[in-house]
């Protein structure tokens, strides 16, 4: 389970700033931010037990993010395959939007419940798989929050960090990722009040513990917080992310940093999209 605050603003040179928060078992093997040795156009975070991803770039100008819903009848078994997979097949697909329609006419409902957000410095979609069945919106532009629910939920983790990366925007495009508010919100380990509480049938004293944006246990927390911008400059468009990890009891572990240039035949399409 993941929290996720992103500002996607086309036509700008920079489309996209993003920070998110990792929640995962302390247990399960993963490989730091790095560009991957069998796809060597993704760089990411790789979840080393399954072969996925919860947020990584292509080298052709897009990336993909994902976070899982939380609700006790979509729960994934030893049989479902990982979705992190999404984000790996999302990245690697030639034609986006024609792999966006196989997985909303079926393919996506093999996987326990998900959200996906891919796209790059024109366009962002949404793909998710809730009790309802599949879908597919295109996310407009301005600033949004993601938890585990559905995009912009009114849960009070996603609407504080969500709010905290507006008062950073408001200050200007930020493709340095200093983002003073975001970073202090998404170390935030306190609690939501009780009476703010979604009830996503997991029961009170879990829906407690992973309502805070920065969560601290022992087993299960937040394992890595994020931060991904595309710029698109004239000279040398590319990506920045920072990636700082956690252990267990949230016990910093280290720090990685990646630029990662846009391939030359996706170049002009992103600096043609830039206004000027």
């Amino acid at each position: 389970m993941c929290l996720i605050a992103l500002h996607f603003a086309p036509g700008t040179s920079v489309p996209l700033i993003l920070v998110a928060n990792r929640d995962e078992q302390h247990s399960r093997p993963t490989a730091p931010l790095a560009t991957w040795r069998d796809h060597s156009t993704i760089s990411g975070g790789r979840d080393l037990q399954a072969g996925g991803s919860w947020l990584a770039v292509h080298q052709r100008g897009r990336f993909a993010a994902l976070t899982n819903v939380r609700d006790p009848e979509l729960i994934s078994t030893p049989q479902t395959p990982s979705r992190g997979q999404l984000v790996r097949d999302a990245l690697l697909a030639d034609d986006l939007e024609a792999w966006l329609e196989l997985q909303l006419t079926g393919t996506g409902l093999a996987y326990g419940g998900f959200n996906l957000l891919v796209g790059d410095a024109q366009h962002l979609w949404h793909l998710s798989r809730h009790r309802q069945g599949m879908q597919l919106a295109a996310v407009t532009a301005g600033t949004h929050g993601l938890s585990n629910a559905t995009l912009d939920s009114p849960w009070p983790k996603l609407v504080e960090v969500r709010d905290a990366l507006s008062r950073d925007m408001a200050e200007g495009l930020e493709p340095s990722l200093r983002l003073p508010e975001s970073r202090a919100c998404f170390a935030d380990t306190r609690q939501a009040p009780d009476a703010m509480l979604p009830d996503t049938g997991v029961g009170l004293e879990l829906e407690r513990f992973l309502s805070a944006p920065f969560i601290v246990g022992e087993d299960y927390g937040t394992r890595s917080t994020t931060r991904l911008a595309l710029v698109t400059t004239d000279s040398a468009p590319h990506f920045r992310m920072i990636e700082q990890r956690f252990g267990a009891q949230g016990i910093a572990l280290g720090k990685s940093q990646l630029e990662i240039p846009i391939t030359a035949e996706q170049r002009a399409t992103l600096v043609s999209g830039v206004d000027r």
